[in-house]
């Protein structure tokens, strides 16, 4: 028999969270007894500590932190692996679950995922996107089973491809002086504000390959959370925007602006997907991959 079991892993989590061993009883739906006669016998069978008791409190030990570290990253594949059996068990495929880090993208995403629902019907799909979200740390937790990202980070376990090519440009007012130029130069925009998403600024493409090698700054720089009120603000020209080609064009159809080529040859970016290794095993999941690298936008990018 395992000495160590996944009830081990349960506790060494819960007392983290909860503080205590009599908090993490009660969210376990143990007694108090139990649960100490249970870690104590565990730290019998290994021969080593898992607490050090500090007063009223509890001091992990370097085994014990070793066994929370990994508690943390089996507890999560364990959960995943059972509610995907399970919704085999009743005649569910399950969840597709997608991280966003590309905000402008969004848009881009909708127009894959109304084809994907009709195609896969008896899979639900849930949209995260935070503009704090941390993409690649919710991949490894198995948080999300997908990544949307324009700047993939490649680690062990994760596996990456590249499904649409686009150009990121200034949006500007139609009325805006720098309409008249063939392509911006970062010099050009030392006299404007810039309008961003609120993310830092070495996520931002307009500043990492744009401003910043060139040693410049934009007079002002604003952050807007949602794309329709950035696009308003330039158009009534308080402000200018980096966003991709595709749905820069797709605002100037209706509204009063203009993107514009940032540098002589552009700014050129790729939106890819995301896992972990091993997942595309999954139909639905890997379905997803060959229709997003299959869609082509009525409008070139």
């Amino acid at each position: 028999m395992s000495t160590l079991e996944r009830i081990h892993l349960a506790i060494v989590t819960e007392v983290e969270k909860q503080g205590s061993l009599t908090a993490a009883a009660e969210r376990l739906f143990l007694t108090q007894s139990a649960l100490s006669h249970s870690m104590k016998k565990l730290e019998q069978q290994l021969g080593t500590a898992i607490w050090l008791r500090e007063g009223r409190g509890l001091r992990l030990t370097q085994a014990g932190r070793y066994l929370l570290a990994q508690a943390q990253r089996l507890l999560p594949q364990l959960e995943l692996a059972e509610q995907r059996l399970r919704q085999f068990a009743q005649g569910e495929r399950g969840s597709l679950r997608i991280g966003m880090e590309c905000h402008p993208c969004y848009q881009w995403l909708l127009k894959i995922v109304s084809p994907y629902l009709k195609a896969w019907p008896d899979v639900d799909v849930d949209v995260r996107q935070k503009f704090q979200f941390g993409g690649i740390g919710a991949l490894l937790a198995y948080e999300i089973d997908l990544l949307v990202t324009p700047d993939p980070v490649h680690r062990p376990g994760l596996v990456f491809e590249p499904v649409f090519d686009y150009e990121q440009v200034l949006l500007v007012a139609r009325a805006h002086p720098l309409t008249d130029r063939e392509y911006l130069r970062p010099r050009d925009l030392a006299q404007e504000t810039l309008i961003t998403y609120p993310v830092s600024t070495d996520r931002l493409d307009v500043y990492t390959q744009f401003l910043l090698p060139a040693g410049q700054a934009p007079r002002r720089h604003k952050t807007i959370e949602t794309t329709d009120i950035m696009v308003q603000m330039v158009e009534s020209g308080r402000g200018v925007a980096a966003l991709p080609r595709w749905l820069a064009l797709e605002y100037a159809e209706r509204m009063a602006v203009v993107p514009l080529r940032l540098g002589k040859k552009g700014i050129a970016k790729q939106i890819h997907l995301g896992t972990r290794e091993g997942e595309l095993t999954v139909d639905y999941l890997a379905a997803f991959f060959k229709l997003a690298k299959d869609f082509r936008l009525q409008r070139s990018p």
